[in-house]
């Protein structure tokens, strides 16, 4: 191979790179973006579940006789 023909493929190569790396760091700002809203609807879903719950027991305290009891076994 010529040296012209073996810069020419350093250069390809370096290229490459370069887009390579480009890629990986916006792939990994990607990710990291998306791992904050996961941890965002995971506090949200254990909000609405804890407040699901309070709104049960809160249900279950204002029936008439109190909680409502368990069917009988056949």
């Amino acid at each position: 191979m010529k040296k012209k023909e073996l810069l020419q493929m350093l250069e390809d190569l370096q290229s490459q790179v370069a887009f390579q790396e480009d890629t990986v760091q916006g792939l990994q700002a990607a990710l990291s973006s998306q791992q904050q809203d996961l941890l965002v609807l995971q506090r949200q879903m254990q909000l609405l579940k804890e407040r699901q719950d309070e709104q049960a027991a809160a249900l279950d305290d204002a029936r008439p006789g109190g909680p409502e009891a368990p069917p009988p076994h056949y």
